[in-house]
Protein backbone atom coordinates (compact mmCIF):
# COMPACT_ATOMS: atom_id res chain seq x y z
CA UNK A 1 0.00 0.00 0.00
CA UNK A 2 1.34 3.40 -0.83
CA UNK A 3 1.67 5.82 1.83
CA UNK A 4 -1.75 7.37 2.55
CA UNK A 5 -0.49 10.51 4.07
CA UNK A 6 1.25 11.76 1.37
CA UNK A 7 -1.64 10.64 -1.75
CA UNK A 8 -4.40 11.29 0.23
CA UNK A 9 -6.61 14.30 0.88
CA UNK A 10 -8.77 14.82 3.96
CA UNK A 11 -11.82 14.67 0.98
CA UNK A 12 -10.73 11.16 0.54
CA UNK A 13 -10.85 9.71 4.22
CA UNK A 14 -14.15 11.62 4.29
CA UNK A 15 -15.84 9.53 1.61
CA UNK A 16 -14.07 6.24 2.71
CA UNK A 17 -15.76 7.09 6.08
CA UNK A 18 -19.34 7.60 4.30
CA UNK A 19 -19.07 4.71 2.54
CA UNK A 20 -18.08 2.53 4.75
CA UNK A 21 -21.27 3.74 7.46
CA UNK A 22 -23.78 3.66 4.69
CA UNK A 23 -22.32 0.73 2.92
CA UNK A 24 -24.02 2.35 0.02
CA UNK A 25 -23.07 4.84 -2.77
CA UNK A 26 -26.49 6.84 -2.71
CA UNK A 27 -26.46 7.53 0.80
CA UNK A 28 -22.77 8.52 0.85
CA UNK A 29 -23.55 10.83 -1.20
CA UNK A 30 -26.06 12.05 0.53
CA UNK A 31 -24.15 12.49 3.56
CA UNK A 32 -21.46 14.32 1.81
CA UNK A 33 -23.42 16.53 0.04
CA UNK A 34 -22.28 15.06 -2.99
CA UNK A 35 -24.05 13.22 -6.34
CA UNK A 36 -23.84 9.41 -6.86
CA UNK A 37 -21.66 9.26 -9.81
CA UNK A 38 -19.38 11.79 -8.04
CA UNK A 39 -19.27 9.63 -5.19
CA UNK A 40 -18.37 6.13 -7.22
CA UNK A 41 -15.89 8.48 -9.47
CA UNK A 42 -13.70 9.14 -6.52
CA UNK A 43 -14.00 5.71 -4.64
CA UNK A 44 -11.99 4.73 -8.29
CA UNK A 45 -9.73 6.95 -7.95
CA UNK A 46 -9.08 6.19 -4.36
CA UNK A 47 -8.58 2.14 -5.00
CA UNK A 48 -6.19 3.43 -7.99
CA UNK A 49 -4.33 5.63 -5.79
CA UNK A 50 -3.84 2.92 -3.29
CA UNK A 51 -3.30 -0.03 -5.14
CA UNK A 52 -5.88 -2.04 -3.03
CA UNK A 53 -10.04 -2.70 -3.65
CA UNK A 54 -11.49 -0.58 0.01
CA UNK A 55 -14.72 -2.33 -0.62
CA UNK A 56 -16.60 -5.66 -1.84
CA UNK A 57 -19.72 -4.91 -3.74
CA UNK A 58 -22.25 -7.74 -3.16
CA UNK A 59 -25.74 -6.93 -3.33
CA UNK A 60 -26.33 -6.20 0.12
CA UNK A 61 -24.43 -3.35 -0.20
CA UNK A 62 -20.80 -2.29 0.01
CA UNK A 63 -18.56 -4.20 2.50
CA UNK A 64 -15.24 -3.38 3.50
CA UNK A 65 -12.36 -5.31 2.54
CA UNK A 66 -9.14 -5.86 5.30
CA UNK A 67 -7.42 -2.86 3.30
CA UNK A 68 -10.80 -0.64 3.87
CA UNK A 69 -10.98 -1.70 7.23
CA UNK A 70 -7.07 -0.35 7.77
CA UNK A 71 -8.36 3.32 6.53
CA UNK A 72 -12.05 3.48 7.81
CA UNK A 73 -10.48 2.61 10.93
CA UNK A 74 -7.73 5.75 9.92
CA UNK A 75 -10.68 8.15 9.22
CA UNK A 76 -12.44 7.67 12.26
CA UNK A 77 -9.33 8.68 14.15
CA UNK A 78 -8.65 11.77 11.63
CA UNK A 79 -11.87 12.83 11.94
CA UNK A 80 -12.42 12.75 15.61
CA UNK A 81 -8.91 14.72 15.78
CA UNK A 82 -10.36 17.55 13.22
CA UNK A 83 -13.54 17.58 15.52
CA UNK A 84 -11.25 17.64 19.00
CA UNK A 85 -9.32 20.66 17.77
CA UNK A 86 -11.93 22.63 16.08
CA UNK A 87 -14.14 22.76 19.27
CA UNK A 88 -10.90 23.71 21.61
CA UNK A 89 -10.07 26.59 19.14
CA UNK A 90 -13.86 27.50 18.84
CA UNK A 91 -13.75 28.08 22.83
CA UNK A 92 -11.31 30.28 22.70
CA UNK A 93 -13.41 33.32 21.02
CA UNK A 94 -12.72 36.38 22.23
CA UNK A 95 -15.39 37.93 21.11
CA UNK A 96 -19.53 37.19 21.02
CA UNK A 97 -19.91 36.85 17.28
CA UNK A 98 -19.93 34.29 14.49
CA UNK A 99 -21.81 31.08 14.25
CA UNK A 100 -24.45 29.14 17.17
CA UNK A 101 -25.85 26.50 15.75
CA UNK A 102 -29.08 25.58 17.78
CA UNK A 103 -30.92 22.35 18.09
CA UNK A 104 -34.28 21.84 19.09
CA UNK A 105 -38.07 20.68 18.15
CA UNK A 106 -40.37 22.62 15.91
CA UNK A 107 -42.56 23.62 18.64
CA UNK A 108 -40.27 24.99 21.32
CA UNK A 109 -38.75 27.02 18.44
CA UNK A 110 -42.12 28.31 17.07
CA UNK A 111 -43.90 29.00 20.42
CA UNK A 112 -41.19 29.56 22.93
CA UNK A 113 -37.93 30.19 21.59
CA UNK A 114 -38.44 32.47 18.44
CA UNK A 115 -39.02 35.81 20.24
CA UNK A 116 -36.26 35.15 22.41
CA UNK A 117 -33.76 34.66 19.50
CA UNK A 118 -35.28 37.46 18.27
CA UNK A 119 -34.36 39.41 21.41
CA UNK A 120 -30.73 37.22 21.41
CA UNK A 121 -30.08 38.80 17.22
CA UNK A 122 -30.92 42.32 18.51
CA UNK A 123 -28.61 42.30 21.43
CA UNK A 124 -25.88 40.43 19.64
CA UNK A 125 -26.25 41.24 15.79
CA UNK A 126 -22.54 39.64 15.39
CA UNK A 127 -23.88 36.27 15.88
CA UNK A 128 -25.03 34.38 13.04
CA UNK A 129 -27.55 31.49 14.43
CA UNK A 130 -28.24 27.87 12.47
CA UNK A 131 -31.45 26.66 13.72
CA UNK A 132 -32.06 22.62 13.23
CA UNK A 133 -35.09 21.20 13.96
CA UNK A 134 -36.27 17.81 15.40
CA UNK A 135 -36.97 15.52 17.32
CA UNK A 136 -33.78 12.89 17.04
CA UNK A 137 -31.07 13.63 19.46
CA UNK A 138 -27.67 15.46 17.51
CA UNK A 139 -24.34 14.24 18.65
CA UNK A 140 -22.92 17.87 19.86
CA UNK A 141 -19.86 15.83 20.47
CA UNK A 142 -19.28 16.12 16.95
CA UNK A 143 -20.75 19.42 16.40
CA UNK A 144 -23.79 18.65 14.61
CA UNK A 145 -25.19 21.47 17.28
CA UNK A 146 -23.53 24.22 19.49
CA UNK A 147 -26.59 24.19 21.55
CA UNK A 148 -29.78 22.10 22.04
CA UNK A 149 -32.85 23.09 23.68
CA UNK A 150 -34.34 20.00 25.04
CA UNK A 151 -37.11 18.56 27.02
CA UNK A 152 -35.66 15.98 28.66
CA UNK A 153 -35.41 14.11 32.10
CA UNK A 154 -32.40 12.05 30.95
CA UNK A 155 -29.83 14.61 29.05
CA UNK A 156 -26.86 12.91 28.01
CA UNK A 157 -23.98 12.53 30.48
CA UNK A 158 -21.91 13.89 27.53
CA UNK A 159 -23.08 17.59 27.91
CA UNK A 160 -23.57 20.14 30.24
CA UNK A 161 -26.29 22.82 30.92
CA UNK A 162 -28.71 24.30 32.99
CA UNK A 163 -32.52 22.97 33.87
CA UNK A 164 -34.05 26.27 32.86
CA UNK A 165 -37.62 25.04 33.86
CA UNK A 166 -40.01 22.17 34.20
CA UNK A 167 -42.44 21.87 31.05
CA UNK A 168 -46.01 20.98 32.31
CA UNK A 169 -48.58 19.00 30.44
CA UNK A 170 -52.54 19.56 30.10
CA UNK A 171 -55.38 18.00 28.28
CA UNK A 172 -56.79 20.44 25.62
CA UNK A 173 -59.38 20.75 23.47
CA UNK A 174 -60.93 22.71 20.37
CA UNK A 175 -62.05 26.24 21.69
CA UNK A 176 -65.52 26.84 21.45
CA UNK A 177 -66.48 23.38 20.75
CA UNK A 178 -68.52 20.94 23.24
CA UNK A 179 -66.37 18.58 25.28
CA UNK A 180 -68.14 16.18 27.67
CA UNK A 181 -67.78 16.88 32.01
CA UNK A 182 -65.10 14.20 31.87
CA UNK A 183 -62.58 14.81 29.06
CA UNK A 184 -61.54 11.02 29.78
CA UNK A 185 -64.87 10.26 28.26
CA UNK A 186 -64.26 11.91 25.09
CA UNK A 187 -65.43 9.58 21.87
CA UNK A 188 -61.82 10.87 20.37
CA UNK A 189 -58.18 11.63 21.24
CA UNK A 190 -55.29 12.51 19.25
CA UNK A 191 -51.60 11.79 20.65
CA UNK A 192 -48.07 11.49 19.71
CA UNK A 193 -46.62 8.75 17.78
CA UNK A 194 -43.95 6.17 18.88
CA UNK A 195 -41.12 8.46 18.30
CA UNK A 196 -41.73 10.00 21.14
CA UNK A 197 -42.85 7.00 23.74
CA UNK A 198 -40.22 8.71 25.93
CA UNK A 199 -42.33 11.25 26.78
CA UNK A 200 -44.90 9.94 29.52
CA UNK A 201 -47.64 11.92 28.78
CA UNK A 202 -47.16 9.49 25.41
CA UNK A 203 -47.08 6.12 27.50
CA UNK A 204 -50.23 7.46 29.26
CA UNK A 205 -52.22 7.61 25.70
CA UNK A 206 -50.78 4.34 24.63
CA UNK A 207 -52.28 2.68 27.86
CA UNK A 208 -55.37 4.52 28.98
CA UNK A 209 -57.17 5.49 25.05
CA UNK A 210 -58.65 2.64 23.31
CA UNK A 211 -57.84 1.79 19.98
CA UNK A 212 -61.16 3.03 18.86
CA UNK A 213 -61.11 6.30 20.12
CA UNK A 214 -57.74 7.05 18.77
CA UNK A 215 -59.01 9.58 15.90
CA UNK A 216 -54.96 10.03 14.81
CA UNK A 217 -51.12 10.49 16.08
CA UNK A 218 -48.86 12.72 15.00
CA UNK A 219 -44.83 12.70 15.30
CA UNK A 220 -44.38 16.44 16.46
CA UNK A 221 -45.95 18.22 19.20
CA UNK A 222 -46.49 20.98 17.05
CA UNK A 223 -48.50 18.99 14.30
CA UNK A 224 -50.54 17.54 17.45
CA UNK A 225 -51.28 21.20 18.18
CA UNK A 226 -52.90 22.08 15.17
CA UNK A 227 -54.71 18.94 15.44
CA UNK A 228 -55.95 19.12 18.90
CA UNK A 229 -57.08 23.40 17.42
CA UNK A 230 -58.75 21.98 14.27
CA UNK A 231 -60.80 19.50 16.26
CA UNK A 232 -59.59 16.12 15.17
CA UNK A 233 -60.13 15.42 18.77
CA UNK A 234 -58.53 16.50 22.58
CA UNK A 235 -55.08 15.95 23.43
CA UNK A 236 -52.11 16.48 26.13
CA UNK A 237 -50.30 19.28 24.94
CA UNK A 238 -47.56 20.97 26.56
CA UNK A 239 -49.11 24.56 28.72
CA UNK A 240 -46.85 26.93 26.81
CA UNK A 241 -48.49 26.04 23.78
CA UNK A 242 -51.91 25.57 24.73
CA UNK A 243 -52.07 28.55 26.57
CA UNK A 244 -50.71 30.97 24.17
CA UNK A 245 -53.52 29.32 21.23
CA UNK A 246 -56.56 31.07 21.17
CA UNK A 247 -58.08 27.72 19.56
CA UNK A 248 -57.02 25.54 22.47
CA UNK A 249 -58.68 25.49 25.59
CA UNK A 250 -57.59 23.99 28.60
CA UNK A 251 -59.77 21.00 29.67
CA UNK A 252 -58.39 19.78 32.65
CA UNK A 253 -55.30 20.83 35.24
CA UNK A 254 -51.58 20.20 34.19
CA UNK A 255 -50.65 16.40 35.63
CA UNK A 256 -47.53 16.99 37.69
CA UNK A 257 -46.70 13.44 36.39
CA UNK A 258 -46.76 14.12 32.58
CA UNK A 259 -44.18 17.15 33.48
CA UNK A 260 -40.69 16.93 31.79
CA UNK A 261 -37.41 18.99 32.15
CA UNK A 262 -36.35 21.93 30.15
CA UNK A 263 -32.61 21.67 29.08
CA UNK A 264 -30.09 24.44 28.00
CA UNK A 265 -27.31 22.40 26.71
CA UNK A 266 -23.99 22.46 25.26
CA UNK A 267 -20.74 20.45 24.85
CA UNK A 268 -17.98 20.94 27.54
CA UNK A 269 -15.42 22.39 25.41
CA UNK A 270 -17.97 25.13 24.11
CA UNK A 271 -19.23 26.46 27.49
CA UNK A 272 -17.01 28.84 27.43
CA UNK A 273 -17.45 30.19 23.85
CA UNK A 274 -18.09 33.88 23.96
CA UNK A 275 -21.56 33.23 21.52
CA UNK A 276 -22.27 29.81 23.30
CA UNK A 277 -22.50 31.67 26.54
CA UNK A 278 -24.11 34.60 25.51
CA UNK A 279 -26.64 32.41 24.01
CA UNK A 280 -26.96 30.30 26.88
CA UNK A 281 -27.13 33.15 29.21
CA UNK A 282 -29.81 35.15 27.31
CA UNK A 283 -32.34 32.30 26.86
CA UNK A 284 -32.02 31.64 30.78
CA UNK A 285 -33.36 34.71 31.81
CA UNK A 286 -36.28 34.80 28.95
CA UNK A 287 -36.99 31.72 29.84
CA UNK A 288 -37.08 32.49 34.01
CA UNK A 289 -39.47 35.52 32.47
CA UNK A 290 -42.11 32.99 31.25
CA UNK A 291 -41.55 29.91 33.41
CA UNK A 292 -44.83 30.82 35.34
CA UNK A 293 -46.60 30.16 31.43
CA UNK A 294 -44.53 27.29 31.01
CA UNK A 295 -44.91 25.67 34.56
CA UNK A 296 -48.49 25.97 33.45
CA UNK A 297 -49.69 28.61 35.89
CA UNK A 298 -50.84 31.33 33.38
CA UNK A 299 -53.77 30.09 30.93
CA UNK A 300 -53.78 32.84 27.90
CA UNK A 301 -50.25 34.27 28.56
CA UNK A 302 -49.51 35.20 25.81
CA UNK A 303 -46.99 38.18 26.87
CA UNK A 304 -44.05 38.66 24.19
CA UNK A 305 -41.01 36.95 24.86
CA UNK A 306 -37.81 37.94 26.12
Amino acid sequence: MKEPARTLAWDDFRLIDAVAATRNLPAAAVRLGLDHSTVFRRLKAIEATLGQALFERHRSGYALTPAGEEMAALAARVDEDITTVTRRLAGQDVAPSGEVRIATSDSLLSDLLMPMLAGFRAANPAIRLDIVTGNAALNLSRRDADVAVRATDSPPDALVGRRAARIAWALYGAAGAEHPPDPAESARWVCLGDNLSGLRVVRFAQAAVAPGRLAARFDTVLGLAHAVAAGIGVGHLPCFLGDSWPGLTRLAPPDPAYASDLWLLTHPDLRHTPRVRALLDHLAAAVAARRTLIEGGAPRDTSPGT
